[in-house]
């Protein structure tokens, strides 16, 4: 049966990507007196709002006079409730705005700890008590050995997600050294996620096009970086407990990587290394999932990749998210789907890789 009207009335729907407008005064209040002529800051340069932190290029934000977004996500979560029912949606996995980036810039590891950890405390008072709002706890991976005691610390404090930035510069994620983390992170149970555009300057590109070519060649492409280079590089074989999440990257190219890394494992068996006990695609069916808004291509390759490796995000209050007209999104795009399957990508899975209790 395909989906109907009743279908979305229904269905459960958990943004997987969802953002806070964290206060950029928390990290100068509450980093170590050490670092905080280093933390990120917000000035006005020739009449432009501009996000200012170590290991990036100056952003603009918006004229001195304007917001930066229409919505700003609060941190009451009485309004988060009121917005997001508007839209649909029961319950949110919450990344930061300005910490995107700004914790995950600068070469120092402990400067990014110390960031990290600010935005983390602020999280979990602002919304650990609230069960239909997981704050993600952010992981710097400079230091392995802090990172593994920043998890462990988040863990036993309750946070339920991890964040990961997407690229580490100096040392990729097929990288043997991360095995002690992999091997912490499937014992403390909790799914890894990646935000696009995460641990790296995110425009790569200037001039004509930009934006675009930032945004499909760079964010979204952050992917297949991570998730072929946990499957293919062994991780997700050597520690099938590991469940990892890539965010706001789309899911258009879950199909492809899946049959070409399945199809090239095999014809260079002779080279690959390490050996696997079973394809790409079927470790990344197993343990892997892709967040995406509005992604026609993924829902339709769903046959190839399988349901349970996508999931719905509204990008609530982001300009390119589907907020506050997910329902009209939602019916153009599951127009053709299975009632059933509908509820999985839209709410079902993201309730059990993150433990959301559905209604």
């Amino acid at each position: 049966m395909t989906a109907t009207l009743d279908t979305y009335r229904q269905a459960t729907f958990i943004s997987t990507d969802s953002h806070v407008t964290e206060p950029i005064e928390l990290y100068e209040e509450r980093v170590d007196r050490r670092f905080r002529d280093r933390v990120p800051r917000i000035i006005t340069n020739d009449g432009w709002r501009t996000l200012v932190c170590e290991g990036l290029d100056p952003r603009k934000l918006m004229t001195a006079d304007e917001r930066e977004v229409a919505i700003v996500g609060g941190t009451d979560p009485a309004e988060r409730f009121r917005d997001q029912e508007r839209d649909g949606v029961s319950a949110e996995v919450i990344f930061p705005t300005f910490a995107l980036q700004a914790c995950f810039a600068s070469d120092d590891p402990e400067l990014q700890l110390a960031l990290c950890r600010a935005y983390n405390d602020w999280a979990a008072e602002t919304f650990g008590n609230e069960p239909r709002l997981l704050a993600v706890g952010l992981v710097p991976m400079l230091d392995i050995d802090a990172a593994i005691r920043e998890a462990t610390r988040l863990a036993e404090g309750g946070c339920r997600a991890l964040f990961l930035p997407a690229r580490v510069p100096t040392r990729p994620y097929n990288d043997a050294e991360y095995d002690r983390f992999w091997a912490a992170a499937q014992e403390l149970g909790l799914p890894l996620t990646f935000h696009s555009g995460t641990g790296y300057e995110p425009r790569l590109v200037r001039g004509p096009g930009g934006a675009v070519i930032n945004y499909l060649m760079g964010a979204q492409l952050d992917g297949p970086m991570v998730l072929l280079s946990l499957a293919a590089g062994g991780a997700l074989d050597r520690f099938p407990g590991l469940r990892v999440v890539t965010v706001e990257t789309g899911a258009s190219w879950l199909g492809w990587i899946m049959t070409q890394a399945d199809a090239i494992y095999e014809d260079h068996i002779m080279y690959a290394r390490p050996k696997l006990s079973m394809k790409p695609s079927e470790l990344l069916r197993r343990q892997a999932h892709a967040t995406f808004m509005f992604d026609p291509v993924a829902i339709n390759n769903r046959h190839i990749t399988g349901i349970e490796t996508i999931m719905w995000g509204n990008d609530y209050p982001h300009p390119e998210g589907t907020w506050p007209s997910s329902q009209d999104v939602a019916a153009k795009q599951f127009a053709d789907v299975p009632d059933d399957e509908v509820r999985a990508i839209v709410g079902g899975t993201a309730a059990r890789v993150f433990g959301f209790a559905l209604a």
